[in-house]
């Protein structure tokens, strides 16, 4: 026969372990969380970055130095015009 005592000892020891695994899961999984999030942030701001780039690239391969601001000393009516008969055909 086991002495109540030792039963007690047992019950708590046991219920402290599933506690404790209960709260430790619960830290492991919000610091997962956490982590999932900032990677996310770093890869959508790492997407803009390549988008931007890729943007500049493309404007200043596609503008050929072609001004489209009248106002501008250096604009050029005929090849604005050119540029439009290309593009149109």
């Amino acid at each position: 026969m086991v002495s109540p005592t030792v039963n007690v000892a047992r019950y708590t020891a046991l219920f402290s372990g599933v506690f404790y695994g209960f709260y430790h899961r619960r830290t492991l999984q919000a610091a997962h969380n956490e982590h999932k999030l900032q990677h996310a942030a770093h890869e959508r701001e790492q997407l803009i970055a390549e988008a931007k780039d890729a943007w500049k690239r493309k404007q200043a391969s596609a503008s050929d130095n072609l001004i489209t601001d009248p106002e501008d000393p250096r604009f050029d009516l005929e090849k604005l015009i050119a540029k439009w008969e290309t593009t149109s055909a």
